[in-house]
Formats: structure tokens, sequence, C-alpha cells
């Protein structure tokens, strides 16, 4: 039997940790929203949270995902889509995210905003970037990224907010700043061909310091709240 993770206590201090770095590095800690990574976590762990003052969660996996929206729909909270998306997912994601951070192709963000309801407003999206090249992630070489920002910027109902991605794992703190470096100087390439990108959705429980120190704006948290990751259920 799992003990139930003290989610208040845990929350109070990754903002704390949150507000302290951005100190350190010069940063208004009022700039970094922390994003509750809650992938194969419970509606009533959710619950907790959100009673504990965290509005924003993430998850990974639609069909799990889309049952814990239902339940939870009579609070206010704002949903993230993080996981891979496949064509066919599309609509359930444009219909039921108020954030999508996983874009890689222009194919998924015409079809999301195709298939974004007309009352919920554009899908805020962050194009997701593979920066170490690993053929295990998704996410868009460096030199593709210009030519599909500009593409997406045509579509009606997306806004295109900013860069995720999800690093390879740093050997250093050295080597973690600079894998978050790339991502900050893609984004600002991107601001001076003429976007109004404001979102670096990067660092998580074991990175975050050195996200937050190269201008991370979304930290993805899930460890340091809710405890270990639970097998998924299919």
């Amino acid at each position: 039997m799992h003990q139930t993770p003290n989610i208040a206590e845990n929350l109070s201090l990754i903002q704390q940790k949150i507000s302290d770095y951005a100190t350190k590095y010069g940063r208004p800690a009022s700039e970094i929203q922390l994003l509750a990574v809650s992938k194969t976590k419970s509606a009533k762990l959710i619950t907790l949270a959100y009673e504990a003052g965290q509005k924003a969660f993430a998850e990974n996996y639609l069909q799990e995902a889309l049952d814990k929206i239902q339940q939870l729909a009579p609070l206010d909270i704002c949903w993230h889509f993080i996981g891979s998306i496949q064509s066919n997912k599309t609509q359930d994601i444009a219909s039921h995210f108020d954030w999508v951070h996983s874009v890689d192709r222009f194919k998924i963000a015409r079809r999301l905003s195709d298939q974004r309801p007309a009352d919920r407003g554009p899908l805020n999206i962050c194009l997701q970037l593979n920066i170490n090249h690993e053929e295990s992630k998704s996410g868009i070489d460096l030199d593709e990224l210009a030519d599909l920002a500009s593409r997406i910027r045509s579509l009606p109902n997306i806004k295109l907010r900013g860069l995720m991605a999800i690093p390879a794992q740093a050997e250093s703190f050295t080597e973690q700043r600079r894998n978050f470096k790339s991502l900050h100087d893609a984004l600002t390439r991107l601001n001076q061909q003429g976007h109004a990108l404001d979102t670096l959705s990067m660092g998580m429980s074991n990175d975050m310091e050195a996200a937050i120190a190269e201008g991370a704006t979304i930290v993805r948290i899930g460890t340091a709240i809710f405890g270990a990751r639970e097998a998924k259920t299919s």
C-alpha cells in the first residue's frame, strides 16, 4: 500500500526552491510557473494538489487524461498535454486541453487548429525540440525550427507561445545549463524573426535549477510533488 505523499508540503517546498533559484539567477519568481505532471496519478491526488493551490496540471497519456478531466470537471484546472501526439488524437487534445507542449509537425498543428472548438479560444502550443538528436525522443531539430514556426503562424485557432525540450541526461550542472541555453537561444532567434514568444517549458525535478538559470518560464515537476511514478495502467 502506497503512503499518500504530503502534497501540500511538497508543493510548498518546490515553490520555495523556485523562488530561491529565481533570486539566485536574478529573475522574478512570478515569471516561473510550476506545472504539476500528474500522469499515472489519481484524480484524488490531483484534487489534493488543487486544494493546496496548484491549478496547472500536465498529462502524457490521452485516455487516462480524458478520464481525469471528466472526473475533475468542476475544478478550475488548466490542463496541459505533454505527450507524443498521433493524428488520431488531435481532436480530443484540441477539445479538452488549454496547452500542448509537444507539437513537432505542421500536420499536427494544422489538425489542432482545425479541430479546436470555436468557443474555447486559441489553443496555446509549444514546439518540441530534440536538442540532443536522440532517436528515442520526439521533437524537431534546431535547423527545422524557423520554417515550422513561420508556417504555424498562419493557423487561426492556435497560438504559438514558445518552445519545449526534454534534454538528454547530463553529466554535470554545466552541461544541463548548456542544453537549456540552446533552447533559450532558439527562442531569442525566433523573436528576432518577428515572433512574440514568451514560454520556455523546460526543467524537471532533477534539473530545475539549471532550467531556471537559463530562462525557464514553465518547470514540469512530477516526482517531487507526487512521489515516485506508478506503473501506467492501460
